[in-house]
């Protein structure tokens, strides 16, 4: 992921920042408790996408 692109990218949810998780090739929003997959290096920003994070992913 492009450290360019990751810092013009927001949460669609919350408008807030989102992290890049290579190994599991997801942009992670804290706030708004979603993973965004990555699909062949382009972002799927879309909530229905999304997967719920774990407690236990939020604590990492």
């Amino acid at each position: 992921m492009d450290t360019k692109l990751l810092e013009l990218l927001v949460c669609p949810v919350t408008k807030g920042p989102l992290t890049y998780n290579r190994d599991k090739q997801e942009l992670i929003s804290r706030s708004a408790r979603l993973a965004y997959p990555v699909r062949d290096g382009l972002p799927v920003m879309l909530e229905n996408e999304a997967r719920a994070l774990t407690d236990e992913e939020l604590c990492l």
